[in-house]
C-alpha cells in the first residue's frame, strides 16, 4: 500500500512543478526573444535494505526550447531581431557577458545601447556608446552608425558593431534572469556569419494553444495522482477494519 502513496505522491509533487513551468511559459508568451522550458522526469528506485519495490518520480532535467519566435516588424530603428541562430552579447552590473535575443534597444541618459531591461550591449570592443543628438542605424552585420540630426545628414559614422554570437546550445544555461551564459563563466567568441533583421523583434517562441492543452492535461493527472493517494488510503483504512474484526 505504501509503495501507491509513494509513487503517487511525488507523481503529484513534480506533476504540479511542470504546471508552474507551464504556467510561466504562458505568461512571457508576449515577451520578447522569450524561450519556452521543458520539464523531463524519470522514475528513480528507492535503495535501501530490502528489494527495491519503490519508485520516486525525480525532475531529471529543465530543458530550454531554442527554437525562434515569430519575427514582427515594427519599423522602429532600435528594435532588432537575429535572423536564425546567434544572440545579441550584453553586460552584466557585475561586468561578466551573458546572451539575450530580445532586441528592443534604447540609449540611456549615459549614451549607452541598453536593451529595454536596462542591459548594456557590448560591441566588439566593449560597451557601445552613442553621442548625443543623432539618429541610429543598426545595418545586417550589427554596425551601429549615428546621422547627425543637425547639418549635413549624409555625415554618418560607425560607432561601433554589436557583438553577436552562436556558441553551442549544449553550452548554454539560462540563469534567474532570464539571460543565457555559457557554462563555467567562459565568454564567446564573435561570430560574422550571424545577420540582423532592423525594425523587427522576435516574439516568444511560446506555442499558447499548445500550452493551454499541457496544462489542462497536467491538471488532470494531478488530480489522478491525487485521487490514487485517496484510494490507498480508503484501501488502508477498510484492511484495519477487516484485521480489527479478527481479533
Amino acid at each position: 500500500m505504501d509503495r501507491l502513496i509513494y509513487t503517487a505522491m511525488t507523481g503529484a509533487k513534480h506533476v504540479f512543478m511542470q504546471q508552474a513551468g507551464t504556467a510561466h511559459n504562458l505568461a512571457n508568451a508576449s515577451t520578447i526573444g522569450y524561450k519556452a522550458q521543458e520539464h523531463r522526469f524519470r522514475a528513480v528506485p528507492v535503495r535501501g535494505e530490502g528489494m527495491p519495490t519503490r519508485a520516486f518520480v525525480v525532475d531529471a532535467s529543465v530543458k530550454d526550447v531554442l527554437d525562434e519566435g515569430p519575427l514582427m516588424y515594427t519599423g522602429r530603428a532600435l528594435d532588432i531581431a537575429v535572423e536564425g541562430r546567434g544572440w545579441l552579447a550584453v553586460q552584466l552590473p557585475d561586468g561578466s557577458e551573458a546572451y539575450t535575443r530580445a532586441g528592443s534597444l534604447e540609449v540611456n541618459v549615459n549614451g549607452l545601447l541598453q536593451t529595454k531591461s536596462g542591459h548594456t550591449v557590448l560591441g566588439d570592443g566593449g560597451p557601445l556608446n552613442i553621442p548625443p543628438d543623432n539618429d541610429i542605424e543598426i545595418a545586417p552585420d550589427g554596425t551601429v552608425s549615428v546621422i547627425p540630426t543637425f547639418g549635413s545628414r549624409n555625415n554618418s559614422n560607425a560607432v561601433g558593431r554589436i557583438k553577436l554570437v552562436n556558441p553551442p546550445e549544449k553550452d548554454l544555461v539560462r540563469g534567474p534572469d532570464g539571460l543565457f551564459r555559457l557554462a563555467g563563466n567562459q565568454v564567446a567568441a564573435a561570430n560574422e556569419n550571424i545577420r540582423l533583421a532592423s525594425g523587427t523583434l522576435e516574439g516568444s517562441n511560446v506555442n499558447v494553444a499548445d500550452a493551454m492543452v499541457n496544462l489542462i492535461s497536467l491538471s488532470r493527472q494531478f488530480e489522478m495522482q491525487i485521487k490514487l493517494i485517496q484510494t490507498a488510503d480508503t484501501n488502508a483504512r477498510q484492511a484495519d477494519q477487516i484485521l480489527s474484526l479478527n481479533r
